[in-house]
């Protein structure tokens, strides 16, 4: 069961001048694949799949927040574009088509689709992919920021680009109490021999680079493929 309270979850949208072109922009977020729309859905499917009771409540009260924050993204492109449809910013802008405030459209006028929702129905791949979400979002809101018009605007997507950093630190502090955080193993399917071996496909002659990720004692380093035995 949902209620609606009739108030943002941080404050009310406050913007010293509409720019529609930059509601354009913002449109990434309520109907693109970063979008706050998106999260909301994936962590709220994801918990159905949850026994853990914990993780189960933690994916449903995030997947409510990002709900709330689909709804102040809306109100920053409605207060973006309101009252400007005569003039040429807004005219050159998806909002001279669609009309003000916000539409299942990303900044480029690409419809919204479920295809964007990543969920697995496995715990540890979710909480991964919703790390990685979780990213992608916060990179997006980072370049909004770039471009925000006027310091309100700015503060909003502050706010969200933290509570993206948030989310995060939850998702992987879940990972850490089901002992997933750093351990790439999970499922019922063990992997065959090959699975320490790092292979040096990458050649020209020049010295190969080497760190954690292709030495001992995690992996063997094979620098001739075709030759080497698994």
């Amino acid at each position: 069961m949902f209620f609606h309270k009739k108030e943002l979850i941080k404050k009310d949208v406050k913007i010293e001048a509409p720019n529609p072109r930059f509601a354009q922009l913002l449109l990434e977020q309520f109907g693109g694949a970063t979008g706050e729309l998106t999260a909301a859905l994936q962590y709220w499917v994801q918990s159905f799949h949850v026994e853990n009771p914990g993780i189960r409540d933690m994916l449903q009260d995030i997947a409510i927040e990002e709900f709330s924050h689909l709804e102040m993204v809306g109100k920053l492109i409605e207060a973006h574009t309101k009252n400007t449809d005569q003039t040429d910013a807004f005219k050159s802008t998806l909002f001279a088509m669609r009309g003000i405030g916000p539409h299942f459209l990303d900044s480029q006028g690409s419809a919204w689709t479920a295809a964007y929702i990543n969920e697995g129905g496995d715990v540890v791949r979710d909480l991964r992919a919703n790390i990685a979400a979780e990213g992608g979002a916060r990179q997006t809101y980072e370049q909004l920021i770039k471009y925000a018009p006027d310091a309100g605007t700015k503060d909003m997507l502050v706010h969200l680009l933290t509570r993206e950093i948030s989310h995060t630190q939850m998702f992987m502090k879940a990972l850490e109490s089901l002992g997933k955080l750093t351990d790439p193993f999970f499922g019922n399917v063990q992997p065959d021999q090959t699975v320490d071996i790092y292979y040096n496909l990458s050649t020209n002659g020049a010295q190969d680079e080497r760190g954690p990720w292709n030495s001992e004692p995690d992996f063997r380093y094979i620098a001739d493929p075709l030759n080497a035995k698994a």
